[in-house]
Order: C-alpha cells, then sequence, then structure tokens
C-alpha cells in the first residue's frame, strides 16, 4: 500500500472526501494527514529492533589507525572484524586515554567509529545494523520520510494499514471523547501488538552491549 492511498484510507476513516492523485492533496487536513504519517512511520519503525530493518554493510578500516567514519544510517547491533565480534563501549574518551589498548571494544564520536586495536594491515569491518530508512521508493530505493504517493513504507503487511490509518486518525482528532477514538486506539493496539509478537528480533540476538566504567 502506498502513501497516497494510505492517505486516502485515513481520509475515509476520518468521513472526508478522497482523492485521485496526490497533487490534491492541498488543505490542511491533508497537510496534517501527511505530517502525522510521516511522524508515525518513522516512530514505529524506532520502536523495535525490527528484523524487516536488519541491513550489512563494510567498511574499511586503514592500516596502522584507530578510526574510520562512520557512514552507517542506523543503529549497530554487531560490528565484527575478522568476524570476530567487537563489544561497545560508551565512553569514547577511555579508548583514546589507551583504557583499553588492544582489545576488542569500539566507540563513537565526532561521527567516527573509534577502535581500541589498532591492525598493522587493512581491515573490512562487516557492520550489521537496522536502517533509519523507513520507506522506499518505486524504484525501491530507501528513505527517510515519504515525499510522493508512490513511495511505500517498509512496514509490513497487513500491519502496516492499521498501525499507520488508526494511529493517524487517533493522532489528528486527538481526543478520547471523539466517537471513533476507543476504535481506533483499540485497533492500533492490537495490530502494534502483532506485530511486535512476529517481527520484532529476539532479545538473544546481537551483540552484546557492555558499559565500561573506571
Amino acid at each position: 500500500m502506498n502513501y497516497l492511498e494510505i492517505i486516502n484510507k485515513c481520509l475515509v476513516e476520518l468521513n472526508y472526501k478522497p482523492v485521485n492523485a496526490f497533487e490534491e492533496l492541498t488543505k490542511n487536513e491533508h497537510k496534517k494527514i501527511m505530517n502525522i504519517l510521516n511522524v508515525l512511520n518513522a516512530e514505529i519503525c524506532l520502536y523495535e529492533r525490527w528484523n524487516f530493518l536488519i541491513r550489512k554493510a563494510e567498511l574499511t578500516l586503514s592500516a596502522n589507525t584507530r578510526e574510520i567514519t562512520n557512514t552507517i544510517n542506523g543503529r549497530i547491533s554487531q560490528l565484527l572484524i575478522d568476524d570476530i565480534p567487537f563489544l561497545y563501549c560508551d565512553n569514547a574518551g577511555l579508548i583514546l586515554a589507551g583504557k583499553y589498548e588492544g582489545k576488542n571494544i569500539y566507540s563513537f564520536k565526532d561521527n567516527k567509529i573509534i577502535f581500541a586495536k589498532k591492525f598493522t594491515e587493512t581491515k573490512t569491518v562487516e557492520v550489521i545494523y537496522y536502517t533509519y530508512n523507513n520507506v522506499k521508493s518505486s524504484g525501491s530505493t530507501e528513505k527517510t520520510k515519504f515525499t510522493s504517493g508512490t513511495d511505500e513504507t517498509l512496514l509490513p503487511d497487513p500491519f502496516a494499514e492499521p498501525v499507520l490509518v488508526y494511529g493517524t486518525c487517533m493522532r489528528l482528532k486527538g481526543n478520547p471523547q471523539h466517537i471513533r477514538f476507543s476504535y481506533w486506539l483499540s485497533m492500533y493496539r492490537d495490530a502494534l501488538a502483532n506485530m511486535v509478537s512476529k517481527y520484532s528480533v529476539d532479545a538473544g540476538f546481537g551483540a552484546c552491549i557492555k558499559t565500561f566504567r573506571n
């Protein structure tokens, strides 16, 4: 279901007149619905560690260096070099101070991935991450928001429609006393709970995240 179809579903649910083309979405209510859909879609994609958002990338760490530019557009779950997992440290200063010299530990600083270990040869860094993208274009290019009527959410069917349509209607009206508010809330919650049950990643998946302190 594409962006225009979802918008029209919202319009019908709200007893507004649907449109025939994306260019007809010019009214104030249209703009509000479009904005809410973008915000809600992004929030739901960040809500859980969804397996449909898992991506893999490779970065190159030059020989005798400890830093690499972080070009990963997402939340890193696992980082490996030579199939060996590296653990995350939330204090890059400890690594820079040599606290974990030579250990398989990494952190972030100024859009850089910082490693405690230095290699004498160039290494390929394998990264498994959850993408920040939540939409794909008609050409399947992933991006961070709806901009065209043919764009589609990365949320899977059959859950995308109820969580986005009912969630948007609920937020647009924002009044628990509205005659359909309880219905929208119930349908939204049920769809989200079912999606969590089917698509969220098992708690045992991924790198073990540890915090290193003095």
